[in-house]
């Protein structure tokens, strides 16, 4: 959500802020700004997309200096206009150019701002980043540091940061609190940003700021403490970012490119994890967790949006293969109940970002109430992996399109490995392990041939393209595949679509059938299979177009759907990394038809790091 840019160095900032702009353009925004420091403050903000903002700075002669902030705005306090923008500064009367980006919310904006007032301050937007600014600038006694440490100790929420000053020409401040922010470590220079896709260009050098952290940047130095003042030492790691893995390498959409790129990203998923001689699966981000985890009772698998209905497989896996009671649950609703976590209760959290504000909020109260936590996240070194107790990574590399796909398969990939980690050391034999290995090895494959279809799925998706509302049905492993699916298409291309269990379409739903409205089943073959032809054709006899997703070969079912896309026959526990692919495609060209920006889908944003 937003994407902040700041750079202090030796090279003029503006070419720099506004390529780091458009790298963390798939966060999802609607509208951007830019200020530097050369001999005085100069700030520009408009109202669209990066592209704009960069030919309103040519308008207006160019951004001169190399020390500047930037920022890509998704509206939460104010209307989307140019003043609302960021970079946001302090009174103008005080006369210190205090300038500053922000993402989070401040919660307690309201009462700062009445306060604020009362002792003479003007605001001139309606954000609460505006009063963050005001108050920075009305404890700045000479020092931006301290006046950043001194202004966060009276915050109430979530925030990332990056300051400049008219009167410290030199200094950069950055601070983060629940909110993402790393800083890049270069010759006599520093980039900061959002997430590591703004950096690489640059350096592969860098640190995560850790939370309640601030950091005073110079051109050759930086310090870093606590708000209390209080040395912390960071730990500069290697960013885990290939700049052309951020590229669109010949695709014309990111969200194509990456469903393409599954089948590698999973081999990258089980490399050095499973040995298939033996049965053996290695998951050292488990290691000295072994005896929790066999002793667990019960799981918790915590998510939002698509990480949770890669959860919701999850449990299917961890009932059927580990044999441990598992329930899913929105990491939103979890902390505002008064949750049951006993003695062996182990709670999961799936996340692409590591960054999601609601299921950090539900981390945080579940290791309050005692559960062993375990983290399924891609962002190494993000929140979730660092407060985890263990975990571990998906390894699919990184994710621009705002609509999910390799994650999703890596993170059911992921929760298969744990759920046989945990049932191979319970009751599963080695044998039992072996086999779904072996299958779990053959996935890869089984999605490159599944790709294939793709043109099919094209044709298929122009046919319906043009109805408003459709349904998806799946049961077993594949009722949250169904979720997905329907997901998808809300997603990026804007048709009204409802995933369900196949069998609750009849109690209530099943009003909604019309003549010709798209059905899309997944009909697999499968301990469920019998009951889903039942429901399909209860779907025909009342003039339903039917979309089925089946196994190869199943001439049943392509007899009795209007459109049929085959998939390879997996174990069931597994179909959910091959069933969700059509899906995938389905949306992806459904969108394209419909014109839409599939990447940038109006109204998201890729990592939601605010409640």
């Amino acid at each position: 959500m937003c994407g902040i840019v700041a750079y202090i160095g030796k090279r003029e900032c503006a070419p720099i802020l506004i390529e780091g702009l458009k790298r963390l353009e798939y966060r999802g925004y609607d509208s951007a700004g830019i200020a530097a420091i050369d001999g005085g403050l100069k700030r520009v903000r408009c109202v669209g997309r990066v592209a704009a903002l960069e030919q309103k700075i040519e308008g207006m002669g160019g951004c001169a200096g190399t020390l500047g902030i930037a920022h890509t705005r998704w509206a939460t306090h104010g209307t989307v206009t140019d003043n609302n923008a960021h970079p946001h500064r302090d009174d103008e009367a005080l006369g210190h150019g205090i300038t500053i980006v922000h993402n989070g919310i401040i919660e307690n904006y309201s009462s700062l701002r009445t306060w604020l007032a009362g002792h003479g301050h003007t605001f001139t937007t309606e954000t609460d980043t505006e009063v963050l600014a005001h108050l920075i600038g009305r404890l700045y006694k000479g020092d931006l540091m301290a006046a950043v440490q001194g202004a966060l100790k009276q915050v109430t929420g979530a925030y990332a940061i990056a300051v400049i000053c008219e009167k410290e020409k030199d200094t950069l401040v950055v601070a983060r609190k629940g909110s993402p922010l790393i800083v890049g470590v270069g010759d006599d220079e520093y980039v900061v940003a959002s997430d590591g896709s703004a950096i690489v260009a640059h350096t592969k050098q860098a640190f995560t700021l850790a939370d309640g952290c601030v950091a005073k940047l110079t051109r050759n130095a930086f310090k870093t403490a606590t708000l209390d003042d209080t040395p912390w030492t960071p730990e500069i790691r290697e960013l885990d970012i290939d700049l052309a893995q951020i590229e669109l390498g010949g695709f014309d959409y990111y969200m194509a490119k990456e469903i393409h790129e599954q089948p590698a990203s999973l081999r990258t998923t089980l490399r050095g994890r499973v040995d298939l001689a033996s049965g053996d699966i290695v998951l050292g981000g488990l290691t000295g967790f072994e005896r929790e985890l066999n002793r667990a009772r019960r799981v918790i698998v915590m998510g939002q949006g698509t990480a949770l209905h890669a959860g919701m497989v999850a449990r299917f896996m961890l009932e059927d293969l580990a044999k441990i009671h598992a329930e899913h649950d929105f990491a939103s609703e979890f902390r505002y109940r008064n949750p049951i976590v006993d003695e062996g209760t182990i709670a999961i959290f799936i996340s692409q970002s590591g960054e999601t504000a609601d299921s950090l909020a539900a981390l945080h109260e579940a290791k309050r109430r005692g559960a062993t936590t375990l983290g399924i996240v891609n962002v190494v070194g993000s929140t979730i992996a660092r407060e985890t107790d263990a975990g571990v990574y998906l390894r699919v590399g990184p994710e621009i399109g705002v609509a999910s796909t390799k994650a999703f398969t890596g993170q059911v990939m992921v929760a298969a490995m744990v759920a046989l980690w945990m049932g191979r050391r319970r009751f599963l034999s080695q044998e039992v392990v072996k086999t779904y290995l072996e299958a779990m090895h053959a996935i890869p494959a089984a999605i490159e041939h599944t790709l294939l279809a793709s043109d099919q799925v094209k044709a298929i998706a122009g046919r319906y393209v043009d109805r408003e509302n459709w349904l998806f049905l799946g049961r077993g492993v594949n009722y949250p595949v169904a979720l997905e699916g329907a997901l998808k298409l809300k997603e990026i291309s804007y048709i009204h679509a409802e995933g369900m269990p196949a069998a609750e379409m009849k109690h209530g739903p099943i009003a909604l059938i019309d003549e010709g409205m798209p059905v899309v089943f997944i009909a697999t073959k499968n301990s469920q299979y019998e009951k889903v032809l039942s429901n399909i054709q209860e779907v025909r006899s009342r003039g339903g177009h039917v979309i089925a997703v089946a196994t190869e070969g199943d001439d049943h079912v392509a007899g009795v759907a209007q459109e049929t896309i085959f998939v390879p026959d997996v174990p069931e526990a597994l179909q959910p990394l091959v069933t969700v692919v059509p899906l995938q495609l389905l949306a992806y060209h459904a969108a394209v038809l419909r014109g839409k920006d599939v990447d940038k889908p109006r109204n998201l944003a890729k990592s939601v790091t605010v409640e």
